[in-house]
């Protein structure tokens, strides 16, 4: 192992043990039984179409791009470990980073709906982060809308020559900002307010979630930009076999 390696390998460690010796937060996500149980069936209804889709992508990619598996398996872990960093919130909900806009800028957004149902999934059965109930709902705003937005700014950003590092930082930090745009949302139309409805609710629940929210974003928007930068150094074959580096598109 280079020696570059290995202080990447041991800072990962660092930050492993970190996230593990975290206080819990009260909620992770949208908690268990916070969601009526119609709301909870329509999210998990919704999310099927981007998984179906996101099976086949990753088959694709087991199958004609067996190197970058480990990248893949990087970027659930990577997922994993930001997102289980979290703040108290909302009541029913908390802020943490998302870490869905690695592996949506590597991997496109597919792919991410599949890990982030795998992450979210693990958090709520083996940490008591989230719920069961709430999974479709937690799922399309953490694992299939924010790694759509977080794709959709990075090509935006490579089709108008912007610097690649800038690009990854805004492509991770607006994904990171819009899933918790979408969790408002959802918590708005499952509980609007007595006066103002849910637009009174909405404007409540994003005021709220700014506080903690943006700060995260630009957090893990840099921490993104750190990663993508050590990959660069220790996976270029693979970034260039995804398109990443100018290679052929996976």
């Amino acid at each position: 192992m280079k020696p570059m390696e290995r202080r990447l390998f041991g800072l990962t460690l660092v930050l492993a043990a970190a996230f593990c010796l975290a206080v819990p937060a009260g909620a992770m996500h949208i908690m268990e039984g916070y969601l009526p149980l119609s709301h909870s069936v329509v999210w998990g209804v919704v999310c099927l179409p981007f998984l179906v889709l996101g099976i086949a992508r990753i088959r694709k990619i087991v199958e004609t791009h067996r190197k970058t598996l480990l990248l893949l398996a990087m970027a659930g872990a990577y997922c994993f470990l930001l997102s289980a960093l979290k703040l108290p919130s909302v009541s029913g909900s908390s802020s943490h980073p998302t870490g869905t806009g690695l592996g949506a800028i590597l991997f496109g957004p597919a792919p991410m709906a599949v890990l982030g149902l795998i992450v979210l999934l693990f958090q709520a059965v083996l940490l008591a982060h989230g719920g069961l109930t709430t999974l479709g709902a937690n799922t399309f705003s953490m694992a299939i809308a924010g790694p759509f937005v977080s794709f959709g700014v990075y090509a935006l950003c490579r089709k108008l020559h912007v610097n690649r590092k800038i690009g990854v930082f805004l492509a991770a930090a607006l994904g990171d900002l819009l899933t918790y745009v979408v969790t408002s949302i959802q918590l708005a139309l499952a509980h609007p307010s007595a006066t103002g409805g849910f637009v009174g609710s909405l404007t409540e629940f994003l005021g709220i979630f700014a506080v903690t929210q943006v700060p995260l974003a630009i957090v893990e928007g840099l921490l993104t930009v750190v990663v993508v930068l050590a990959l660069e150094n220790l996976a270029r074959p693979e970034l260039k076999e995804l398109g990443y580096l100018g290679g052929a598109a996976a």
